[in-house]
């Protein structure tokens, strides 16, 4: 998101680096400047990291994904590896604290290009949750 990119220092070398900021309250302006920004990536030959949900999400929950992956996703003609990672248990969203442990990522198998809007996101929403329970599961999820 912009805002990151607007922190002193960080944000400067953040943009040097490629990151893309996108400021989401400019609601369609923001998913044109996305897919400018990833057809510049695509075309450097730069990998491209997108959070399909937006943001960091409470563990235990699974939000469905957000419409600028299907549309990225449609307009690059790229394959997809899903990532899977629980960073929610020690670093949860809106919280100042943080507790000890270890954070796991899971790669998931890659997504081929060109597959119907809704068998993407199904496999990239399943993939992305790999090591995310749902609530009240017994597997670690809030109750």
């Amino acid at each position: 998101k912009q805002e990151l990119l607007d922190i002193p220092l960080w944000g400067r070398i953040a943009e040097r680096y490629g990151l893309i900021g996108i400021k989401r309250t400019t609601g369609a302006a923001a998913l044109r400047h996305l897919q400018r920004q990833a057809h510049a990536a695509r075309a450097a030959g730069r990998p491209i990291c997108l959070f399909p949900e937006g943001t960091r999400v409470p563990h235990g929950e699974r939000p469905e994904l957000r419409s600028g992956f299907a549309a990225l996703y449609k307009l690059l003609g790229l394959p997809v590896v899903p990532v899977a990672v629980d960073s929610g248990r020690v670093s949860p969203r809106n919280s100042f604290l943080k507790r000890p442990g270890v954070i796991t990522y899971k790669f998931g198998e890659v997504i081929p290009a060109g597959l119907p809007r809704a068998d993407a996101e199904a496999q990239v929403h399943r993939a992305i949750n790999a090591l995310n329970p749902p609530a009240g599961d017994g597997l670690g999820g809030p109750a």
